[in-house]
């Protein structure tokens, strides 16, 4: 009764939204329909290639083929065959140079069917739907036309971030494909054209934790280092970026000795790490001169004396030297003011309470307690 009720439901639905009514055999017929489309416009394509010459007819063909294959899709939903139809309309889109709309089926059809067969081929696709995203941005970049309207291969508006978003799903969807860290790359050095070195550190993070046998592992390194650094915000802030880039160029120099004989990669590379030494240094110098203004010696000698033990080798060294022999001689910490304050406003619950006696109106002697 209830499988009745469900596919009358399901056929009033397609119904009125129009899509295909479910059809094991008028699927297969409608698949095999686009098929010969497909086939017919790829035939078609492959001619203008080598002609040089279009009539455009092929992509009204690929479109055509395109509007089958969903057809098929609906008509047996689920099914293998429904995965094949999806995919299909999505290259016919691509091959139609519609890669806005192909790029929502590519998506789609891994959401609804993450251990497809076709997952691989999908990831490539969507990799280099980006890749062209990317370079199109880049050449248009100071355009007057922040909006397209007439180009169906780029998404009307934030083309970059369209990009990185399908990026990231290549490597959400399918963690363990071989796109998976190009993706993850791809979106990190994106974020670094943007300016957006936070979100680039985040992808590199990941990189470097997720794929330690990808062929950018080394890059990864280094552009993280990078990152780090363009994160930092300053001595007045946080250290806490200084402290994992400094962590990194450690790791940089365990795990890829070889690398760094070339000479240019060793010399990029201590070059950072000099960088990284000198902002520890200008980190803890503007800790020390804050403790020595307030007078609190003893906390400005030790950061003092971090200096000298850890980053020797920068020019903060010898100033910190130089203070270091000016206060170490002073009191650790300063002359507490108004003491007298501390018998009138006891700092402990503990203290004893002020007593004092007072005559009242009529003459009688009384004491009270002030606590």
């Amino acid at each position: 009764m209830w499988q009745s009720t469900q596919a009358t439901a399901d056929r009033v639905s397609r119904f009125l939204t129009g899509k295909e009514q479910a059809d094991a055999v008028k699927a297969k017929e409608l698949y095999q329909e686009g098929d010969a489309v497909f086939r017919r416009a790829a035939d078609a394509a492959g001619q203008v290639a080598r002609d040089g010459e279009t009539e455009g007819s092929e992509k009204k063909d690929f479109i055509k083929a395109a509007k089958l294959f969903r057809r098929a899709a609906e008509a047996e939903p689920g099914s293998a065959l429904s995965q094949d139809a999806l995919f299909m309309q999505a290259e016919s889109l691509f091959f139609a140079d519609q890669l806005t709309e192909a790029t929502d089926v590519y998506q789609g059809l891994q959401k609804d069917y993450p251990r497809n067969r076709h997952s691989d081929r999908i990831a490539s696709r969507l990799f280099s739907v980006t890749q062209y995203w990317i370079d199109t941005e880049k050449a248009s970049e100071g355009s007057w036309m922040p909006v397209n309207f007439f180009d169906p291969t780029r998404p009307r508006v934030d083309v970059d971030g369209h990009a990185i978003r399908v990026l990231d799903s290549i490597r959400y969807d399918d963690p363990t494909g071989r796109l998976a860290d190009d993706a993850t790359m791809a979106a990190a050095a994106e974020y670094i054209r943007q300016g957006d070195f936070e979100m680039a550190d985040e992808f590199l993070t990941d990189l470097r934790e997720t794929f330690p046998d990808s062929e950018h592992f080394f890059l990864a390194h280094m552009l993280g280092i990078r990152c780090k650094l363009e994160v930092y915000a300053g001595p007045e802030y946080s250290g806490l970026m200084l402290e994992e880039a400094e962590k990194l160029v450690k790791q940089t120099r365990e795990r890829f000795p070889n690398k760094l004989q070339e000479k240019e990669t060793g010399d990029m590379l201590a070059r950072a790490a000099a960088e990284v030494a000198y902002r520890h240094s200008e980190h803890l110098y503007t800790r020390a001169q804050y403790r020595e203004k307030k007078k609190e010696y003893r906390a400005a000698n030790e950061y003092y004396q971090r200096i000298l033990e850890d980053y020797p080798n920068t020019p903060l060294a010898e100033k910190s030297r130089e203070r270091l022999q000016k206060t170490s001689n002073l009191p650790a910490v300063p002359e507490k003011r108004l003491t007298w304050l501390r018998t009138v406003f006891p700092d402990s619950k503990r203290s004893s309470p002020l007593e004092f006696s007072f005559e009242s109106p009529t003459g009688e002697k009384r004491e009270t307690i002030l606590r």
